[in-house]
């Protein structure tokens, strides 16, 4: 395994850029290393990179030959050889071959992280050789954990064998409780095969079930007709609901009128039915931007069900209504009668929290004291907890409290220390006098600690498990998602924490810094409240990448921008995928939408510019961090124009003329768009973590 590691080594480059693009080129490139380097390991790899390809492209009849190709030398990685290879017989018609090379599998790879597969994909193929009697116990005795492609194979196996009760059985289980599935849509298929005597009628819980679960995935529209079917099967007593489900299902896949003529149509037998009806009135008006419409349908809500969770949810909406006409006296209204009337619901606090900020715009500083100090004391978990610190720490530096400002802020640094407010803490700390001993607040032991582990250690791997070896060189072998299950399977048979670090290292050594990001968020939730010294290095080097440093750090200079605070830009908007495309078709490392990149590449004098070159790092950030500058000059203040960047300009010099302003932080924090306000937040504090990791740039 050592050896083929090593004479693997430089096939790496070429295999990566093989699954990644499967270029003519590409696929020449490592054909000619595997003819190089035939009696060897290394040369089975490159033949299974080539063949493993050739599946991606589902060009199977190619994908035959290299795989049969990296058999004799396959080694270690024979079970992924095999199985591929018996795949691609699989897909194109040779079962003779496809089963033959399955038959012993089981002996042969008994470790293999492909066993289950492999038996789904041998069923599969003893099915087509008309072997469904062998294929029904090789299947049985592996139905647990459950999974949808091997159900369907068992269910056709009982098909073939002549057993249509327990065909039906499996098909309709499959049909009804795992909608989200291919092999669902294939089991209806099925079933409508056999005979219809055998069927029965599904049960409306079955039917149920299935509406249920297209809706919780998002299929909305499938969801909404099979609510629709069960109308008329429904018992008087749970018709409403499955109406209304019905309605939300319509609402969700852009079908108001539907909906509307429903909701017209719905009786409501109880006050809690009524007032799911009339919600769903409201967010038709708010749909239309019908905001008048939809204050009205509150009021009713309001007589209706004083006590009903939608009228909860629209308080909150009418709060948000009233905050973005910038009439905040009713803003604060709704958002204190939401939190007032549901103490205990989900947006409780943030509904809290809106109020004590707009009471603190319109100049009623006493009661914005008291409502940080209430967010502490009542939502001492919530979200808006830091916010409520700092700015009661500030409102006491007005008021002349050093001392109560420093007990807050110090608070806010300790539990908090790499957030937003943290951040801002230590600076205002650095500014206050020192009035002597500190002075204890026992609402700020209200505020719980971190509630996991804050140390993380990192060991060194197990280099002498097979599975570890086996990740090292699928690696080399372009071969990533298949090296991440090796050593996610590696992790459960060894002691340590080691696997996480190992595998942002994989990522980030294929550029995939988005995913070693993904992974290490995952694995450290909180890393933003604990101090650099608590998490490997290489954890905090994962978690706040530099990828394309040198092109960064010269176009962010020559724009008279801080590397860390274009890197914190791009982290955020892409997360360092340079083929990153958003939904509205931004693109690259920072996000330029094709028109706004011909803009710039003209001021820039780029030559012969085209909207693909976006994808290209060094095109993508010099264009990038011109355009951020612009948008700097235009503002005069990272916050703002990081806020334009996000929510457009136009929206920017909006909120910059609702009022004065203390400083750009009480601009951040009164943005009206939530995802506009942590997207600033976020990135100013994601530069201060640069800094501190790295230094000076």
């Amino acid at each position: 395994m050592r050896q083929a590691f090593v004479a693997s080594a430089s096939l790496k480059p070429m295999a990566r850029q093989l699954l990644q693009d499967r270029t003519p080129a590409a696929y020449a490139g490592v054909e000619i290393f595997a003819r190089h380097h035939a009696s060897q390991d290394a040369g089975a790899l490159a033949w299974l990179a080539l063949g493993y390809a050739h599946t991606l492209d589902r060009d199977f009849t190619k994908a035959i030959d290299p795989l049969n190709r990296a058999r004799p030398h396959a080694g270690d990685l024979g079970d992924y050889v095999t199985y591929y290879l018996a795949n691609a017989y699989f897909q194109t018609g040779r079962m003779p071959e496809a089963v033959a090379a399955l038959s012993d599998f089981d002996q042969t790879y008994s470790e293999s992280l492909l066993i289950r597969d492999s038996r789904v994909l041998y069923a599969n193929a003893l099915l087509s050789e008309g072997r469904a009697p062998e294929a029904v116990p090789l299947l049985e005795k592996d139905r647990a954990p459950i999974r949808a492609d091997l159900e369907l194979a068992l269910g056709k196996a009982y098909a073939a064998t002549g057993q249509p009760a327990k065909a039906t059985e499996i098909f309709r289980n499959l049909y009804y409780t795992m909608p989200l599935s291919g092999e669902a849509t294939q089991a209806g298929g099925e079933l409508r095969k056999l005979n219809p005597a055998q069927l029965g009628t599904p049960t409306f819980t079955e039917r149920k079930t299935r509406a249920d679960l297209l809706f919780k995935g998002r299929r909305y529209s499938d969801a909404a007709d099979e609510y629709r079917e069960l109308e008329s099967a429904a018992d008087p007593s749970v018709r409403p609901g499955i109406q209304l489900a019905m309605v939300s299902a319509m609402l969700h896949s852009g079908r108001e009128r539907e909906a509307r003529r429903a909701l017209e149509s719905l009786s409501s037998p109880t006050p809690e039915i009524e007032a799911e009806r009339l919600y769903n009135l409201g967010e038709i008006a708010r749909s239309e931007n019908d905001d008048d419409g939809f204050l009205r349908i509150l009021g009713q809500l309001r007589q209706t069900a004083p006590n009903s969770a939608w009228l909860a949810q629209d308080l909150l909406a009418a709060g948000n209504i009233y905050l973005l006409r910038r009439d905040y006296d009713h803003a604060i209204d709704m958002y204190r009668e939401m939190q007032e009337r549901f103490p205990d619901a989900t947006r409780a606090a943030y509904a809290h929290w809106k109020a004590a900020w707009l009471s603190l715009r319109q100049g009623r500083k006493d009661q914005a004291e008291k409502g940080f100090e209430d967010q502490i004391a009542l939502y001492a978990t919530s979200a808006e907890v830091p916010a409520a610190l700092y700015w009661r720490a500030r409102l006491a530096e007005e008021d002349g409290e050093q001392a109560k400002a420093g007990a807050f802020y110090q608070k806010l640094s300790d539990r908090f220390h790499n957030y937003y407010y943290g951040y801002l803490a230590r600076q205002r700390l650095a500014l206050l006098k020192d009035d002597g001993d500190p002075v204890h607040y026992a609402l700020l032991d209200r505020v719980p600690p971190i509630t996991s582990s804050t140390e993380v250690s990192s060991d060194p791997p197990p280099t002498d498990n097979l599975r570890w070896q086996k990740a090292q060189l699928l690696e080399n072998g372009g071969l990533l998602d298949f090296a991440v299950r090796e050593l996610q399977a590696a992790a459960n048979e060894e002691e340590g924490n080691w696997a996480t670090a190992e595998i942002a290292r994989m990522y980030q050594d294929a550029n995939r810094y988005d995913l070693a990001l993904d992974a290490l968020k995952r694995a450290v939730p909180n890393y933003f409240a604990v101090d650099v010294t608590s998490l490997p290095r290489s954890y905090w080097e994962a978690l706040f990448p530099r990828p394309y440093w040198p092109d960064l750090r010269r176009f962010a200079s020559a724009n008279g921008l801080d590397p860390y605070l274009v890197a914190s830009l791009i982290r955020q908007e892409s997360a360092f995928n340079p083929n990153a495309v958003s939904n509205k078709n931004a693109v690259g490392l920072m996000q330029l939408l094709p028109k706004t990149g011909k803009l710039v590449a003209r001021q820039v004098k780029l030559r012969y510019f085209s909207a693909p070159q976006l994808f290209t790092p060094a095109v993508n950030l010099q264009l990038g961090t011109r355009y951020f500058r612009d948008t700097v000059d235009k503002f005069g203040a990272f916050e703002y124009a990081l806020a334009a960047y996000n929510a457009g300009d136009d929206r920017v010099t909006d909120w910059l003329g609702q009022g004065k302003y203390r400083d750009p932080q009480e601009f951040v924090e009164s943005i009206p768009f939530t995802e506009t306000r942590e997207y600033v937040q976020a990135i100013l504090r994601n530069a201060q973590v640069y800094r501190q990791l790295y230094g000076t740039p």
